[in-house]
């Protein structure tokens, strides 16, 4: 899920009245589950996502990603250490990513702008960092991090980078953090920044270990799985935070994130429920 402001407006202050109503009339609408304005968070189980039995997604202007890639940033020794249940971890992860954008499960996003179907991991080489991250990995560590592999990598539009953290640190953005955190607010979320002329995308993947962030009987791969479908989908549909969301904030996967329960899919992987516009409803191929 992204994170936002909790006043995300489309037009600046005018000094002419007119002008201000006009801009008023562009406002965009609040964005649930929001700490700052280029995120959104994936919620927690349980939380309430506010939303009215049938809403659809609106195009609000924005690009969508039509050919999206993904490149994962493994942050910490274990992943690439064979010895360790990590590496098997990021083992299945990249096998889960390299035939997710194929799969029905990311058809149902192609009915919004023209999505194609494409191979998520047809894009630079994953990166596994064997440096320790810290215990606490702010937002603004994670954008370092990304700078960090686009200064020995080509930058590419098209692609998101994830950056997955091993379960000895959490994420956090402004007061709120994810798993192993003193302020749970979120499981994951994606975004947005401006880095050397570039709009660079990417999604925060903490580790799933808490039962906020967990189905029940799922192995912590698994949960992890959840998050990257649900954070790739919404970063390919909204990877701006301007183009697909309801009038009331909530991106597709918002909307379906716990509820339905999410399902384990062919392969074994963990998917979520999908919204529909053509639907009018969470579904799941």
């Amino acid at each position: 899920m992204r994170r936002r402001s909790l006043t995300l407006a489309l037009a600046l202050t005018c000094g002419l009245l007119a002008v201000a109503a006009n801009a008023a009339e562009k406002k965009l609408p609040t964005k649930p589950f929001a700490d700052a304005d280029h995120v959104i968070y994936f919620p927690l189980r349980g939380a309430s996502v506010p939303k009215a039995a049938v809403q659809n997604l609106t195009n609000h202007g924005g690009p969508v990603i039509t050919s999206a890639k993904v490149v994962f940033i493994f942050w910490g020794p274990n992943f690439s250490n064979a010895a360790s249940p990590d590496f098997a971890y990021a083992q299945t992860l990249q096998a889960f990513r390299n035939q997710f954008g194929t799969t029905p499960e990311y058809a149902t996003i192609t009915q919004y702008s023209g999505i194609l179907a494409s191979n998520l991991g047809s894009g630079t080489a994953d990166l596994f960092d064997t440096s320790t991250p810290p215990t606490n990995v702010t937002d603004a560590i994670v954008q370092s991090k990304v700078n960090s592999y686009l200064a020995s990598h080509a930058f590419n539009a098209s692609t998101i980078y994830e950056v997955v953290l091993p379960s000895s640190s959490y994420s956090s953005s402004g007061s709120s953090t994810s798993c192993g955190g003193p302020s749970l607010a979120y499981c994951a979320y994606h975004g947005n920044f401006s880095s050397g002329g570039n709009d660079v995308k990417y999604s925060i993947e903490p580790y799933p270990s808490c039962s906020g962030c967990k189905v029940s009987g799922w192995t912590d791969v698994q949960n992890q799985e959840h998050f990257v479908c649900h954070e790739t989908r919404e970063a390919v549909t909204d990877p701006d935070l301007n183009a697909w969301f309801d009038r009331r904030g909530n991106e597709a996967d918002d909307k379906c994130a716990w509820s339905p329960t999410p399902f384990i899919g062919t392969g074994g992987y963990g998917y979520q429920y999908e919204w529909s516009n053509s639907a009018k409803a969470c579904v799941k191929q």
